[in-house]
């Protein structure tokens, strides 16, 4: 047991906790249904998985392959599918949903919301004259703001970021440490991880007689209402039109989105995907770790990229594609079935050679 944590899934070191609340309190939260038989006084304190959860706190059920922890499972309640009701223990409560990590992710934030930011500006921030802070913003140690920036109210800005000149963030944003923005407009609820580059010069240069030249990157980042940006993300500027995050869209750790980028409502970009510039995705595109996106390309609505996909032409809405070059994913997944079972059988008519030769080899006569 790590010091301090007291065998509970959640340190209090890192974590506020509230609550505690009744059973009737989460289900309308969670938006679930109580099942019969259920106790809505029931009272609750915290969550917790379903191998270590006890009689005081909600766990769920999301994956069939953790039913038999459910059967074993002590937790005083649990989330889970209508159809899952039989295979819990007799005696728990259950909450009803269609969806139960989505009642969980609420339950969840319900016991240990997102503190609120301190209203405040350390006395080693610098916060340039011009420069415009919200009512109840906590500006942290080392701050930089530039003339003209405007910060929302509520804003949270941890220690060493750098909000540029002219950049307006919406309210209730979080920039984490040693994050820069610049050339962007921010909406509301955004949340920046430590370390993410926004607004940087995009990767544009001609090529003279003597050597490259830079092109002048005169767009902006402007990015969407409750949209998140994992930790040391880049997201370059525009070139000549803007570089744009949609609404609501998910961006993982170190991602690398180029120049005049689009990115529609609800996006999910995973880890170490990149996407060169002037490439459009439709709303609910999702994308796996590293896959790669050539430049000027459009990729549907709702299209799902596989990891490590290489997509070098447009993807049609709702099309799933994978391997590199990337292709229709039923299609790539039947050629690497194909392409195995060749490989197996050249194997196996080598052996079958060798064990042919050896046979008609003629014995060694004894001395």
């Amino acid at each position: 047991m790590p010091p301090g944590g007291q065998g509970k899934l959640v340190d209090p070191r890192f974590f506020a906790t509230s609550g505690p609340f009744t059973l009737a309190e989460l289900a309308a939260r969670a938006e679930a249904a109580l099942a019969p038989g259920a106790d809505p006084a029931l009272t609750l304190t915290d969550v917790a998985p379903l191998a270590a959860a006890g009689p005081g706190e909600i766990s769920f059920l999301d994956n069939k392959r953790y039913v038999a922890a459910l059967a074993g499972c002590r937790a005083g309640a649990c989330i889970l599918h209508p159809s899952m009701v039989a295979k819990a223990p007799a005696g728990m409560a259950l909450l009803l949903h269609e969806k139960p990590y989505l009642g969980y992710a609420r339950i969840a934030a319900a016991f240990h919301p997102l503190p609120p930011a301190t209203p405040g500006i350390h006395p080693s921030a610098v916060i340039a004259p011009g420069a415009k802070i919200g009512h109840g913003c906590e500006i942290g140690p080392f701050v930089v703001v530039e003339a003209g920036a405007e910060i929302g109210a509520n804003c949270r800005i941890a220690a060493h970021a750098v909000i540029g000149r002219g950049v307006a963030i919406g309210p209730d944003c979080r920039i984490g440490p040693h994050a820069s923005i610049s050339h962007a407009i921010l909406g509301a609820r955004v949340m920046i991880y430590p370390g993410v580059r926004i607004g940087q010069e995009g990767f544009g240069f001609a090529e003279g007689p003597a050597g490259f030249v830079s092109v002048p990157q005169l767009g902006r980042v402007l990015v969407g209402d409750d949209v998140e940006v994992g930790a040391n993300t880049t997201i370059d500027r525009g070139s000549a039109s803007d570089t744009v995050i949609g609404a609501g869209s998910r961006i993982d750790n170190l991602v690398q989105i180029g120049h005049n980028v689009r990115i529609g409502r609800c996006c999910v970009i995973v880890a170490q995907v990149g996407i060169s510039g002037s490439t459009e995705l439709g709303d609910f595109v999702m994308a796996g770790g590293q896959a790669g996106f050539t430049g000027h390309l459009k990729v549907g609505a709702r299209a799902r990229i596989a990891a490590k996909a290489g997509v070098a032409g447009d993807v049609e809405p709702g099309q799933d594609v994978a391997g590199g070059p990337a292709r229709p994913a039923a299609e790539h997944w039947r050629a690497t079935a194909l392409l195995y079972r060749l490989a197996r059988e050249e194997r196996e008519r080598r052996a079958q050679a060798v064990a042919g030769a050896a046979q008609g080899r003629p014995k060694k006569k004894a001395d």
